[in-house]
């Protein structure tokens, strides 16, 4: 029971930012082109409530990657839908790209801070675990959105990019998308031959010589 609390304390915050400014950044890309069904429902909020689902926060403590409930996009409403669905979609994954890249950058400084002032031993300690799993999670969130298969982000992003007549027929795929992603994810070597190279190699290239304390603090916190 202690080793989950102790889990608890260093996944719960990173997390929650996590899934909360991956979907409140769709629903405020998507306001600006247009859209304001997520504003309407009270959906542009930091409020992590607003936005929790209970399984997909249940699931980053289990297989460490979550979900939380979609923000409305109605793509109708957009002034150009096929163009704007491009910059929608690509809102989230940017967003957790960015908030790694900030927590990469936080973590260097905390641990350099914290060589300087071994007294402060009780607070930097903590931080560095939970900018360390920062990192990991919006690194591997990014990436896994950007499976190009809708109604994930980068299948979307697809959609957008292609002519017309591909456009429609991609589209189709996602009444059943959910199921060949779990099928990729779950029954192929999708995730040790693509995800998990990416995600190295990002995290490699935003912690650079603190590498190690992303993958250790992964590797503590997924047992």
């Amino acid at each position: 029971m202690e080793q989950f609390f102790f889990k608890l304390s260093i996944m719960l915050v990173p997390a929650l930012m996590a899934i909360t400014c991956h979907e409140v950044s769709h629903g405020f890309v998507a306001y600006r082109f247009g859209d304001g069904t997520a504003k309407a429902q009270g959906r542009l909020t930091l409020n992590p409530f607003n936005h929790l689902d209970i399984i997909g926060t249940l699931m980053i403590f289990i297989i460490g990657i979550g979900w939380a409930k979609p923000v409305p996009v109605n793509f109708n409403n957009l002034r150009n839908p096929k163009r704007d669905m491009i910059w929608v979609a690509a809102a989230g994954p940017i967003t957790n790209f960015c908030i790694a890249l900030f927590s990469a950058i936080g973590m260097r400084l905390v641990i350099a801070a914290g060589t300087q002032l071994s007294e402060m031993k009780f607070f930097v300690e903590p931080m560095v675990l939970m900018l360390a799993f920062s990192v990991y999670v919006n690194l591997l969130l990014a990436i896994f959105n950007l499976i190009p298969v809708p109604p994930l982000d980068g299948g979307r992003v697809v959609v957008g990019l292609l002519p017309y007549k591909q456009a429609v027929f991609w589209s189709r795929i996602e009444p059943y998308g959910m199921i060949i992603i779990i099928i990729l994810v779950f029954f192929t070597n999708m995730f040790s031959y693509v995800i998990s190279p990416a995600l190295g190699l990002g995290i490699r290239l935003l912690a650079g010589p603190h590498s190690n304390v992303v993958f250790g603090v992964t590797s503590l916190l997924m047992k």
